[in-house]
């Protein structure tokens, strides 16, 4: 199922209760923050678990450009990342992202924080997506980082002038956009000439990203303290070294996994997380057991077995990447669901809110939409239905579940999910066996 490019669609056909283990691929997010952290350390780092998507490929390819030595070991999942010490060897560079919100944002700091001149741009919709508050957090700093869109200003492309590289200093970033402006400034901090410190202004959402950011940062040696929600401080004396640093499963990607389990009423073991998780998307069983599915938790494992499904309401601010997923298992609950805190999600590969209401809607399922949410009211009969899913893979992948247990889902360009899980309708079709229809 991986050679999908010139598939049209896929047809998903119900299974029965699932009951099956699975070790999703490594975590986007803890990749990403890996290798931006590898390739400015000193020394030789190596990453195993590493994630092979076209997210992470695109991250890859930018600091090769940039003429960093990355050996990708994609039997193994290793990178060995040979670091250049903060000093590019090459300070001059057009790089293209594709829809990688991870990349253009950890890289316009990172490189902001180098000498040099670059220009990051990406596809269409990331010409729509905004970066004005990281590059006026950077400006703080004393980078020099500009939008070159006057169509849509405040976003991609980026060009940076950096001919100092970061000051350092004190910047206020706004939180409620996202944290990744947040995460990439961290990212970015000890390469500056002086300590960073990181205000955040309003309420910032996905907080458990900026933990993370933190935990990653300080395997590689830096010294980063404060809450995530700020004041944050980085050294800017403590620079990365080169280490051996293991990466997670993808949470967001075990969302699907427990997701089936509560639709289907069977059993998800997702092996290689727990409770104690970098990611907090683990955190998603917590709402799928508000629901009605009982959650086992493990060493080296989370278990959701699935239960009589209730609607209920909830803020996900801090997980926005598994509303989706929660909406496909709303379909199935006694009741209306009602997601709030989201309004971030209105800007990710697409409107997760009014595309994602779109689609439950041909399902047949009632939705009202809010400025930061939406709630789902489940249909009596989940109509037969092909879904758009607007290039965005979270849209392909969560709502593929639908057809574990209803007939006659399509699911319209399935490729999208190389993004982050290029593996994912294998997975997906082994762990629930469930049949799975190429429609070209």
């Amino acid at each position: 199922m991986r050679n999908l490019a010139l598939t049209r669609a896929v047809r998903i056909s119900p299974c029965p209760a699932v009951d099956a283990s699975i070790k999703p691929p490594g975590s986007k997010s803890i990749t990403n923050r890996a290798i931006v952290c590898a390739a400015l350390a000193t020394g030789v780092s190596q990453l195993t678990g590493a994630l092979d998507s076209e997210d992470t490929e695109v991250m890859i390819d930018a600091w090769t450009k940039l003429g960093v030595n990355i050996q990708h070991d994609k039997p193994e999942a290793v990178l060995t990342v040979h670091g250049c010490s903060g000093k590019l060897p090459i300070n001059q560079a057009d790089i293209l992202v594709g829809n990688s919100g991870t990349t253009i944002r950890f890289l316009t700091a990172a490189l902001a924080a180098c000498q040099g001149q670059f220009r990051l741009d990406g596809v269409a919709r990331m010409r729509e997506r905004p970066i004005g508050d990281l590059l006026r957090a950077l400006q703080q700093l004393g980078c020099q980082a500009t939008s070159d869109n006057d169509l849509h200003p405040d976003c991609p492309p980026v060009m940076i002038q950096s001919p100092s590289g970061m000051l350092g200093g004190t910047a206020h970033v706004a939180g409620n956009i996202s944290s990744q402006y947040l995460s990439g400034l961290m990212l970015a901090a000890p390469m500056a000439r002086q300590d960073v410190c990181l205000q955040v202004d309003g309420e910032l959402v996905s907080v458990p990203y900026v933990a993370m950011t933190s935990s990653v940062m300080r395997s590689f040696g830096a010294e980063v303290s404060g809450p995530p929600t700020g004041p944050i401080h980085i050294s800017a004396t403590k620079k990365y070294s080169g280490t051996t640093y293991a990466i997670e499963p993808d949470a967001s990607a075990a969302s699907y996994f427990w997701g089936a389990a509560a639709i289907t009423g069977g059993k998800a073991r997702v092996v290689g997380l727990n409770n104690s998780s970098l990611q907090g998307d683990v955190k998603f069983c917590e709402v799928l057991q508000a629901m009605g599915c009982e959650v086992i938790h493990a060493d080296d494992s989370i278990t959701v077995a699935g239960g009589r499904l209730k609607g209920i309401a909830v803020d996900m601010g801090h997980i926005s990447d598994t509303v989706q997923t929660l909406a496909a298992v709303a379909l199935f609950a006694d009741g209306p669901t009602t997601v709030r805190g989201v309004a971030h999600n209105r800007v990710k590969e697409t409107d997760r809110i009014s595309d994602l209401a779109r689609e439950l809607g041909r399902l047949g399922a009632k939705v009202e939409e809010f400025a930061d949410g939406l709630t789902i009211h489940p249909p009596q009969n989940i109509l037969a239905a092909e879904i758009e899913t607007y290039r965005d893979h979270r849209m392909a992948m969560s709502l593929a579940l639908v057809g574990l247990k209803s007939n006659g889902i399509i699911i319209k360009d399935p490729a999208c999910t190389s993004k982050t899980y290029p593996g994912y309708w294998e997975d997906l079709q082994s762990f629930s066996t469930c049949r799975i229809d190429r429609l070209d």
